[in-house]
C-alpha cells in the first residue's frame, strides 16, 4: 500500500472527511517560493504535475479531480498548485501555455491558470502524473514573481 493512500486513510479517519486542495487568496498570500525540485516518490515538490481534488470557484463545497502543478513546498505537509486547464486560452494573460505532456493521457494542450492558488495536503495527492520541463517551469516562476513578488 502506497504512503500517500494510507495517510488520506488516517485523515479520512481522524476528521471524517477526506483530505482535499483549498483555494487560498493568491493576492494576500506571501512568502512563497516557488523551486523547482522534482522527484520520484515522498511528497510532491515543485515542478511536478500531480492529481487531486479541487473545488469549483463557485461552490466550494463541489469540485473535481484535476492536475495540479506544484510550484513549491508550503511546510512539510502541504503544497503549492495551481491547476491546470485543457481548455484553450490563447490570448488569455491569466493563462500560460504549458504544452502537452505524460498528465493527460491524450496528449492535449494544458493551460495553466495563473490567478487561482491552492495548499494541497500531501494527503490529498491522488497520483503523480509527470514533471514540467525546467525551462517552462521557468518560464511560469518568472512570471509568478513578476505577478506577485514571490521569491525564485
Amino acid at each position: 500500500m502506497a504512503f500517500s493512500t494510507l495517510l488520506r486513510g488516517l485523515v479520512r479517519a481522524l476528521t471524517g472527511r477526506p483530505a482535499r486542495a483549498e483555494e487560498v487568496d493568491i493576492r494576500t498570500t506571501r512568502g512563497i517560493r516557488v523551486a523547482y525540485s522534482p522527484s520520484p516518490g515522498g511528497a510532491a515538490d515543485g515542478g511536478e504535475i500531480v492529481w487531486t481534488w479541487v473545488p469549483f470557484q463557485e461552490n466550494p463545497r463541489q469540485g473535481k479531480d484535476r492536475p495540479v502543478l506544484v510550484i513549491g513546498r508550503a511546510g512539510r505537509a502541504h503544497a503549492w498548485a495551481m491547476k491546470l486547464t485543457s481548455k484553450s486560452h490563447v490570448g488569455d494573460r491569466e493563462y500560460v501555455s504549458l504544452g502537452s505532456g505524460a498528465w493527460d493521457a491524450s496528449r492535449r494542450e494544458s493551460w495553466l491558470d495563473l490567478d487561482q492558488l491552492y495548499r494541497v495536503p500531501d494527503a490529498a495527492v491522488r497520483r503523480e502524473a509527470a514533471a514540467l520541463d525546467a525551462r517552462t517551469f521557468r518560464r511560469v516562476a518568472a512570471e509568478l514573481q513578476r505577478r506577485y513578488g514571490w521569491r525564485i
